[in-house]
């Protein structure tokens, strides 16, 4: 991500004579372009109106604004979360390496802040509605939820030695008894869990192994020296406890790098889904109508765990023990592994909260192409 982020910065000059070139009406940007609207207006094109995107979720966002924008020592309004203050809020992120920094607070609302009329948000009313609205009230301007942006349905597979990758992971899921549920396992593509942190994660899955039967995608840094095809079973062997691999054989499946999570989501084997809680993890996994076993790691993470506990679609493995913070402990993993799988109750309430999301998708996008176009020729 902070390559990314300097990849952007550095073409803020080519993108200011892009915007001169094109002279766009609207301009649509996200926050890790928050120059974008600024440039917009150095560019001197007459009449651009500059909408910020938000791909993360209102519960985060709403946080963020209020620390920025509230005297300090104003309690956020609408969740509990432990954290009375700035103040509070730096203490809680400081216990997730890569979280966000004192400085996001503000860099984040001043680019909310700079969006005309109004902001787009990757989220619904079905899920957040309380959020929006008080984002809406900090800002002054109506934040306008897009919807889930998740294509429900099948999707192309991917060719090659790739698209044979994907085949047999979706053999291996089919291949599993129905009355077996299946958990599938991914941390997203910007955590990479240490050795210690995947032993906890095995002892976590290797509890109750007449219950649980995985699909785990594992992740090594990109520049690991064993990054080799010919040597992934040799890094999976050296990362997990001895004989891991060979005592989960026929009940778990570990994928190096990459898997078609939304492929396996929808498969009506997978029992739950034990994740990061990544933003589009977490709206992917309400789509398809699975429950979630969060653990947060890093930046806007821990907000999403405890909106995914509150509207009832999962439950968070917490990492204190004894006082001390533990990010992944595994003996708590693998017990709320089998809570999430054994409470039909938070299953069917997925599954309803999936179907209204999908049936007001349209509607909302409806509402969105509304809003621009009523900006844009200022009505």
């Amino acid at each position: 991500m902070p390559a990314l982020k300097e990849a952007f910065d550095d073409s803020r000059p080519e993108f200011c004579k892009i915007l001169k070139r094109l002279k766009p009406d609207l301009l649509v940007y996200d926050v890790l372009q928050p120059w974008a609207a600024e440039a917009a207006a150095e560019s001197n094109v007459v009449g651009i109106k500059c909408v910020l995107f938000v791909p993360g979720g209102a519960a985060c966002y709403s946080f963020l604004a209020h620390y920025s924008i509230k005297p300090a020592g104003a309690q956020y309004p609408l969740q509990d979360w432990g954290i009375a203050s700035r103040e509070g809020f730096l203490k809680k992120r400081a216990t997730y390496p890569n979280g966000l920094r004192d400085e996001d607070l503000d860099t984040y609302t001043d680019c909310m802040k700079r969006s005309s009329d109004i902001i787009l948000i990757k989220t619904s009313r079905n899920i957040e509605a309380k959020y929006i609205d008080y984002l809406s009230e900090l800002l002054g301007k109506e934040v306008v939820p897009v919807g889930p942006l998740v294509n429900d349905k099948p999707e192309d597979h991917r060719t090659g030695a790739e698209g044979d990758d994907d085949n047999k992971i979706l053999k291996w899921l089919n291949s599993i008894d129905s009355d077996s549920p299946v958990v599938y396992v991914s941390f997203g593509s910007e955590y990479f869990p240490s050795k210690e942190e995947m032993g906890e994660i095995a002892r976590g899955l290797e509890m109750n192994q007449a219950l649980i039967r995985f699909i785990w995608v594992v992740r090594f840094p990109p520049d690991d020296h064993h990054r080799e095809k010919n040597n992934k079973t040799l890094l999976l062997q050296e990362a997990l406890p001895e004989g891991f691999l060979e005592r989960v054989e026929g009940r778990g499946l570990l994928v190096e790098g990459w898997a078609p999570q939304a492929e396996i989501l929808r498969n009506e084997r997978v029992g739950g889904f034990v994740s990061h809680c990544g933003w589009s993890s977490v709206i992917e996994a309400v789509v398809y109508g699975v429950p979630i076993v969060a653990m947060p790691m890093q930046l806007d993470q821990p907000w999403n765990a405890n909106l995914v506990e509150e509207i009832g679609v999962g439950v968070e493995v917490k990492g204190n023990k004894d006082g001390m913070i533990k990010r992944i402990d595994g003996d708590e993993m693998g017990r709320v592994i089998g809570e999430v799988l054994g409470d039909m109750e938070m299953r069917n309430r997925v599954r309803e909260l999936s179907e209204k999301l999908k049936g007001d998708a349209d509607a909302e996008m409806d509402c969105v192409v509304d809003r621009l176009r009523s900006l844009v020729e200022g009505v």
